[in-house]
């Protein structure tokens, strides 16, 4: 490239002191938390913080048993049960997160030793990308990526991808004021680094570098650690400070119940026998405390998470952090950004209108010979056929359009590309806006002049327009190419307009300064229309999801019009939308936070973008109490990516946009978007039936316990007892209940507000009434079994049931260990029969549908049922139990299953009254 004198760039010692003023050129690299950091985050989870306050408690009262020798070594099972249950619960999600994030590669990795261009003591040398400093001149050619922000000295022909920062594939760069793009998102006349020249060629001056460049603040924006709490982590929270208070509170008014009954039944005062009555009360405390805290919900929750995570990955969605599953169906805005996730981010022809050509199919006659050549020869771009499955274009994607339709009419560009020997040529400029080749034409046998560009441009060159009727002159012609070139840019499409112009005479100059000379006699062929097309399964996607009452908003860095125009073909943009629903990233950065918290709601585009526009519009949702996700490719999605509730990459996207998301779309398909959201609200269900399942367990088993204490009787229920009911059988009873498949019902439903409490009212309703319930059958079966002598169910009694119920007077003997034996698979079996009422919570379907497609459903509740079996058979003294005999076996799983029963009744009747 030829220098012009006055360029002389920096000398070494200005290159000195720029680096020691402005920082080298290269970005800070993240600081790596450490594993140790990673897994203690774990125990940050309100539940496991509960059962540590529990597992300390819990591990005091079996010190102290075991050393007054009131138990044996079996009471440390509880503790141990505890401790088991925290740490299963936080090693599960520790090393599914850990797998996950092996999956990705270090995703900032840039090559700082790439050599470069700049001028430096009035001569061209190549350096080190990182060594470039403030000051440099550095020239730009077609494949280079900018090193570093700058502003334009030179620009021939300058084509500049801002992919990365804006979404854009293609912008075009001047020097020349008058051809400033006004609503560009980056001025005409800079170019940002992390950027790449797909056209032309340019010199530039170094303004920032390093940290300091616009990819270094979206860099940096991106590692910021997001502190917004997840909807799933916030719910727990409330639960857990629910279930705290509520434990304290049932164990204080123990306390005092007890103390004070103490104090009315005694005589005379004596201090050791009140001392043991306290010590006795305190324990009995304190169990209730430990048995209040749903030591499988930690687990349960991981469990569905982790094998959401594993199930999501076969739906093309690669989990990276695990609430991230249960995130997604919390999510009531999602943020997109349109090019390469709404759109295919490949240009193609729409539409092409050339005069005379029948279904504007290619055949061999003298019109398809000359489109067919034109569009071959009159082009800098080329095909990658590399890969069977996908051509791909390089070089100015909008030629590349053309290529491709070509190829699709079964034309190989290459081979009359080849054929045709170019004479001279003008390559395209955004000044001329049009390009020119002058071709020796084998088809045709004459030299002949190839111009496309700008319709407008190409038509002030011609002379003669072809029609169906032959050729006329451009005035005849001029009104209906402007209307149907009007149609298409109101689609935010690309136009490009054809002519040619056979050479009889080799006297005629045909190119003069640069441009077309006023010797040119052109004839108009025709125009494509070319756009970046929707995805096919795009508008069905956005559908479902405004059906689900989740917000869309686009975030691009493309026009205004371009913008609206696929929301239109989306079907999110609506007739009666208005200027309201839109802004610029102009306007948007103008406005205070409080004019677009008011407004913020009813925005559907933001046109013409910056990175940081996307990360404020993010930020100020969730002000707004809004659950909001985030899609993006490009290094310029990154921080809005990070500081969303969940950020989703596309599988093709920058490698730093990867590293900021929570989730990666690997076919970069809004669908797949969809069924996220699917997925995290069938999830979201399933872990509410587990928390119904278990905190009706927990509401018996606690009543019990405080029952047993109002009487001064021990609880039916051992320590070991109770360690298979809320912890082992309460992990099958997650793994059943994470197991069960997501539903599409759940998207007709509206996003869940993040302040909702995750019991609802009709869960409260269920846990207490069904507890309740169980309660007052076990309490008559406590009854039934003490004053009376029963050796098999089968002597069993309805009227003695009743008559025993309320009979409080002193019995001669306590319950066999047959009867505990009894009472404690019935307690078991009850809420195993349960577990299918809470399967089917929140449907009125049947508990047995689905069942055939829930075959791990099926698989762990046999595993309860076998493992109460053998628990009771096997169990000996460390359950306190002892083998039941078969007909007792049938008579209690016949009897439980009318819990069950109840529930398909009043299903039925649901179903019947809808």
């Amino acid at each position: 490239m030829e220098q012009k004198q006055h360029l002389t760039g920096l000398s070494d010692q200005e290159v000195v002191t720029s680096r020691l003023k402005y920082g080298e050129n290269i970005l800070t690299p993240p600081k790596k938390e450490s594993l140790w950091s990673q897994f203690i985050k774990k125990f940050e989870d309100p539940i496991i913080r509960i059962l540590l306050v529990a597992l300390l408690l819990s591990f005091g009262v079996s010190i102290y048993q075991y050393t007054t020798g009131m138990e044996d070594a079996g009471v440390f099972l509880e503790p141990a049960g505890i401790f088991l249950a925290v740490i299963l619960a936080t090693m599960v999600g520790f090393f599914f997160e850990l797998s996950a994030n092996k999956k990705f590669d270090v995703l900032n990795q840039v090559n700082d030793d790439t050599l470069v261009k700049v001028i430096r003591n009035s001569s061209i040398r190549e350096i080190p990308r990182k060594d470039v400093v403030v000051g440099d001149i550095v020239i730009l050619e077609t494949g280079e990526e900018v090193p570093a922000d700058g502003i334009l000295i030179e620009a021939v022909s300058l084509q500049i991808n801002e992919s990365t920062l804006t979404g854009e594939p293609m912008i075009g760069k001047t020097v020349d004021e008058a051809d400033f793009e006004k609503d560009a998102t980056y001025p005409s006349n800079e170019v940002m680094k992390g950027t790449t020249v797909v056209d032309g060629h340019g010199i530039m001056r170094v303004i920032k570098v390093g940290d300091a460049t616009e990819y270094g603040k979206v860099y940096e924006g991106s590692q910021i650690e997001n502190k917004t709490k997840t909807p799933l982590n916030s719910q727990l929270d409330t639960l857990g400070r629910f279930i705290t208070k509520a434990s304290y509170t049932i164990a204080g008014l123990i306390i005092i119940v007890r103390m004070s009954l103490y104090f009315l039944h005694i005589e005379t005062l004596d201090w050791i026998a009140m001392g043991s009555y306290l010590l006795n009360t305190a324990m009995i405390a304190v169990t209730v405390i430990v048995v209040a805290v749903p030591e499988g919900l930690p687990m349960s929750v991981t469990l569905s998470l982790a094998l959401s995570m594993k199930r999501m990955l076969s739906t093309n969605n690669l989990v990276r952090k695990m609430h991230a599953c249960e995130t997604m169906g919390a999510a009531s805005v999602i943020c997109t950004d349109k090019t390469g996730t709404l759109t295919q981010n490949q240009m193609q022809v729409y539409h092409a209108d050339f005069a005379n050509l029948k279904g504007q199919e290619l055949n061999d006659d003298k019109l398809c010979s000359l489109i067919k050549e034109g569009i071959s020869v009159n082009s800098t771009a080329f095909l990658d056929e590399s890969n069977p499955e996908k051509t791909t274009a390089l070089g100015n994607p909008t030629e590349g359009a053309l290529l491709l339709w070509l190829k699709n009419k079964g034309v190989n560009y290459l081979t009359l590309r080849e054929a045709a020997p170019v004479i001279d040529q003008l390559t395209f400029s955004t000044e001329r806006k049009y390009m020119a080749t002058l071709v020796d034409s084998p088809s045709i046998g004459k030299k002949v002049l190839y111009v496309k560009g700008a319709p407008e441009y190409v038509l002030a060159h011609c002379k003669t327009v072809l029609t169906e009727t032959g050729e006329l002159p451009v005035e005849d012609c001029k009104d209906k190419i402007e209307t149907e070139l009007l149609r298409y840019q109101e689609q935010a499409m690309r136009t490009l307009g054809f002519a040619y112009q056979i050479i009889e005479n080799d006297d005629i100059v045909l190119f003069k300064d640069g441009r077309l000379s006023d010797e040119v006699s052109l004839t108009f062929m025709g125009i494509t229309a070319i756009s970046d097309p929707v995805r096919p399964d795009v508008p069905d996607a956005i559908h479902q999801c405004l059906d689900a009452g989740i917000n869309i908003k686009i975030v691009t860095g493309d026009t205004p019009g371009t913008a609206t125009e696929i929301g239109r073909q989306i079907g999110l943009w609506k007739p009666e939308d208005t200027e309201y629903n839109r802004i610029t990233g102009t306007e948007f950065a103008a406005m205070d936070d409080q004019s677009l918290l008011d407004r913020i709601m009813d925005l559907k585009i933001i046109s013409r973008a910056r990175p940081m526009d996307k990360e404020r519009l993010v930020k100020l949702l969730q002000q707004k109490g809004q659950v909001v996700a985030v899609t993006g490719d490009g290094t310029n999605d990154a921080p809005a990516l990070n500081a969303a509730q969940v950020g989703l990459s596309m599988g093709d996207g920058t490698t730093v946009a990867k590293e900021a998301s929570a989730i990666t779309i690997l076919d970069n398909s809004f669908k797949s978007i969809t069924r996220a959201v699917m997925w995290g609200r069938s999830l979201y269900q399933n872990i509410r039936r587990f928390i119904l399942f278990q905190m009706t367990i927990n509401v018996v088993a606690c009543l019990i316990v405080l029952i047993g204490a109002f009487l001064g009787t021990e609880s039916p229920l051992t320590v070991t007892q109770m360690l298979w009911v809320n912890l082992i059988m309460d992990t099958f009873a997650a793994l059943a209940l994470a197991s069960l498949p997501p539903s599409p019902k759940v998207m007709k439903d509206k996003p869940r507000k993040i302040t909702d409490f995750i019991i609802n009212k009709p869960m409260a309703i269920r846990i207490i009434g069904t507890g309740f319930a169980f309660v007052i059958l076990l309490f008559g079966l406590l009854q039934y079994f003490k004053h009376t002598d029963i050796t098999t169910l089968a002597d069993f009694s309805i009227l003695d049931f009743f008559v025993n119920f309320f009979n409080f007077t002193d019995v001669p003997h306590g319950l066999s260990v047959y009867e505990l034996s009894l009472f404690f698979t019935i307690f078991v079996m009850l809420q195993f029969w349960n577990m299918f009422n809470a399967k089917a919570f929140g449907d009125t379907k049947s508990a047995f549908s689905g069942l055939g497609h829930s075959k791990q459903f099926l698989s762990v509740a046999l595993v309860i049922v076998i493992g109460q079996a053998i628990i009771v058979t096997f169990g000996g003294k460390m359950f306190n139990v002892t083998p039941i005999r078969f007909d007792d076996w049938i008579y209690i799983i016949c009897g439980t299953s009318i819990v069950l029963w109840c529930g398909e009744i009043y299903r039925m009747i649901r179903r019947l009254l809808k």
